[in-house]
C-alpha cells in the first residue's frame, strides 16, 4: 500500500475525501490536528508540551509535531496524511521515518473557498455543521437535530476565510515546488461535487 499526503487550502474538502478514501482503501488516517487535541486530552507529555504553545496561539514547533506522527506511524505503510506536512522542514522530516509516495494537491479557487466556508452554520446546542449552499437546516436559521440557533463562527466570515486562504497559499506554495521537484505532485480540481473529487482522487491512486 502507499503512502499519501493530501494537500488542500481550508475549504477544499480534505475532511470528505480523506473519510471516504478511508473506507475505500483502509489507510490510516494522521491528521496532525486530532492527534494533538487526543494527546493534550490524554495529558501526555507530548499533549502537555503542545498545550503550552496552543494556549499561547504559537504553532507547535516541527519537533514536536514530528514526534507525534513517528510514534503514530513508525515505517507503516498504508497511511494517509491530512493536512501534513505543512512545510518543507516538516516533509523533509517526515522523509527521515517513512516514505511519501504520491502527493494529491486539491486545487480550488479562492471565490470557491470564500463561497463554501462563508455559508457554513454551526448549531449553538448540539455543534451540528451545515452549509447553506450544499447542505441547508430544514428551516433557516434552526438546527434540525435539536432546534438550535445556527450561528457562523468568526474564522467562517468571508473576510477572514479570504485572508485564510492566502496565507495557506503563500505558506503553502514551497512545499508544492517541494513535492512537483519531486515528481510526486498530483492536482486535483476540487470545486466539483464531493462524489466526483472522490473519484478523481481514488484514480490519482490507483
Amino acid at each position: 500500500m502507499k503512502n499519501v499526503v493530501l494537500l488542500g487550502p481550508p475549504g477544499a474538502g480534505k475532511g470528505t475525501v480523506a473519510s471516504r478514501l478511508v473506507q475505500a482503501f483502509g489507510f490510516l488516517h494522521v491528521s496532525t490536528g486530532d492527534m494533538l487535541r487526543e494527546e493534550v486530552a490524554k495529558g501526555t507529555p507530548l499533549g502537555e508540551l503542545a498545550r503550552g504553545y496552543m494556549a499561547r496561539g504559537e504553532l507547535v514547533p516541527d519537533e514536536v509535531i514530528l514526534s507525534l506522527v513517528q510514534q503514530r506511524v513508525d515505517a507503516q505503510k498504508g497511511v494517509l496524511f491530512d493536512g501534513f506536512p505543512r512545510t518543507v522542514a516538516q516533509a523533509e522530516g517526515l522523509e527521515r521515518f517513512t516514505t511519501v509516495d504520491v502527493v494529491v494537491f486539491l486545487e480550488v479557487d479562492r471565490e470557491e473557498v470564500v463561497r463554501r466556508l462563508s455559508s457554513r452554520r454551526i448549531c449553538e446546542k448540539c455543534g451540528a455543521v451545515y452549509n447553506l449552499v450544499t447542505q441547508p437546516p430544514k428551516e433557516p436559521g434552526k438546527c434540525d437535530r435539536c432546534g438550535g440557533a445556527l450561528l457562523q463562527r468568526e474564522d467562517d466570515k468571508p473576510e477572514v476565510v479570504a485572508r485564510r486562504f492566502e496565507v495557506y497559499m503563500r505558506d503553502s506554495a514551497p512545499l508544492v515546488a517541494y513535492y512537483e521537484g519531486r515528481g510526486l505532485l498530483r492536482r486535483v480540481r476540487a470545486d466539483r461535487a464531493p462524489e466526483e473529487v472522490f473519484r478523481a482522487v481514488a484514480e490519482v491512486l490507483r
